[in-house]
């Protein structure tokens, strides 16, 4: 199982998933953020906050956690450990203890995930839905630990939360922000030891009697159970892919619309989201599709851009740039960068940015050196990113990917003159041959 969300540095546990024990790397600095963002993770240190008696320590500990002073963690069932250093580097060993659930909780915790689909689901995704917890409680099984039930050990000899113990509670905090199978570990059972149970009530609950099959031949299996299955069950069939996307319903004719209703615009939206779901599809059957990196979500700005350039028409145009806080001159200039650049594109037209010097000096070097000795350089003007002709209405402007943007100032104002190219030389013979 590989860790994921925002620490992208933590690494994978050792050992495999089940196992008895499993031992988490370091943890980075984490100045400037919360130490707990899930709402699981919260509760967490909510137990521990409600628990120490002296606010100081925990605030030391806070501090621990955050400078990076808490060694690997070793979470097994009942107890947590790590080593945490003093800033006068003395170090503790720390341990804080977590009752375990009983056999019977657990039986009853598998029978629950397993009756519910989204359970399961939600902890293979390495979330845990409060409607869980909810289920859970009302079983007798309380999975999130309450006053008391952090029970501290610690080297230093203190008989209550110390900066050391705390430290370590804000560290695992963090840690079941990426995974709850932590907080279940700790509770007694490993994820593979769970779903295990959990599969095999699935399993048998999927089964159907051979009599019941003869009576109702086309009874088939209750979606929740078959989603529950898992692995039991065959893969999916992959849909066929789609050529085109199909034609959109007809709005108008009949009865009048509603005031304010742009039947027109719903056209328009109803065929671009059908476009958009052939593209997804045909990207997702691709050979590799699960290798590639995910796009980048648009902003509503941005998708208005990417509207206007399928050609809504000038009345809807007007709106989008409205809706998107531009002009249509200004509307008319971000298509234009969305054509010949996507996301890239339109930050090259919209953002105004200053490379770090270290950046800066490479792209002016590379500038400097664009031109052949005998060939005649433009007399250009520096101001951040952007590289102005002197009296002219050429500009080349660097991309925060390295990349050179020709523009071309028209009618007042700067607009896309070419697509971006690595060397600055051909980024401006574009403007050369415009003239």
């Amino acid at each position: 199982m590989t860790m994921h969300g925002d620490e992208g540095s933590m690494p994978q546990y050792e050992g495999e998933a089940g196992a008895a024990e499993r031992t988490f790397g370091a943890l980075p600095v984490a100045r400037g953020r919360a130490l707990a963002r899930s709402w699981w993770g919260q509760a967490w240190l909510k137990a521990l906050e409600d628990t120490a008696l002296d606010g100081a320590q925990l605030a030391l500990g806070r501090r621990y956690a955050r400078a990076g002073a808490v060694g690997a963690v070793s979470v097994r069932p009942g107890r947590i450990t790590a080593v945490v250093q003093d800033h006068d580097h003395t170090r503790h060993r720390s341990d804080v203890l977590v009752q375990q659930l009983s056999g019977a909780h657990w039986e009853r915790l598998a029978d629950l995930v397993a009756g519910r689909a989204g359970h399961l689901a939600a902890l293979l995704d390495h979330d845990l839905p409060p409607v869980l917890v909810e289920d859970a409680s009302a079983a007798g099984i309380e999975l999130l630990p309450g006053i008391g039930d952090l029970e501290p050990e610690c080297s230093c000899g203190a008989w209550d939360h110390c900066g050391h113990s705390a430290a370590l509670c804000y560290q695992v905090a963090r840690l079941l922000d990426q995974d709850p199978f932590v907080l279940l570990l700790l509770r007694g059972r490993g994820e593979r030891e769970l779903l295990d149970e959990v599969q095999a009530r699935s399993a048998g609950r999927a089964a159907i009697p051979a009599g019941a099959a003869a009576e109702r031949p086309d009874a088939g299996v209750p979606a929740a159970e078959a989603y529950a299955a898992g692995g039991i069950l065959p893969p999916p069939v992959a849909p066929p892919p789609v050529a085109a996307p199909g034609t959109p319903p007809v709005l108008g004719g009949g009865t009048p619309p509603a005031p304010g209703v742009d039947v027109a615009a719903l056209e328009f939206l109803i065929g671009d989201a059908a476009a958009r779901a052939q593209e997804l599809l045909a990207d997702a059957l691709s050979p590799g599709h699960q290798d590639g990196p995910i796009p980048p979500v648009l902003t509503p700005a941005q998708d208005a851009v990417r509207l206007a350039a399928a050609g809504p028409g000038a009345a809807r145009s007007a709106r989008l740039a409205a809706g998107s806080g531009r002009d249509v001159a200004g509307l008319a200039a971000a298509v234009r960068a969305w054509e010949l650049g996507g996301t890239a594109g339109l930050a090259a037209l919209e953002e105004e940015w200053t490379p770090e010097p270290e950046v800066l000096a490479r792209a002016a070097g590379r500038l400097a050196s664009a031109w052949e000795d005998g060939e005649v350089r433009p007399p250009l003007r520096a101001s951040g990113n952007r590289w102005t002709e002197d009296g002219g209405t050429a500009q080349l402007r660097y991309g925060r990917d390295g990349r050179w943007w020709p523009y071309r100032r028209e009618g007042g104002q700067w607009v896309p003159a070419g697509p971006a190219a690595d060397d600055p030389a051909a980024a401006w013979a574009v403007l050369a041959a415009e003239g």
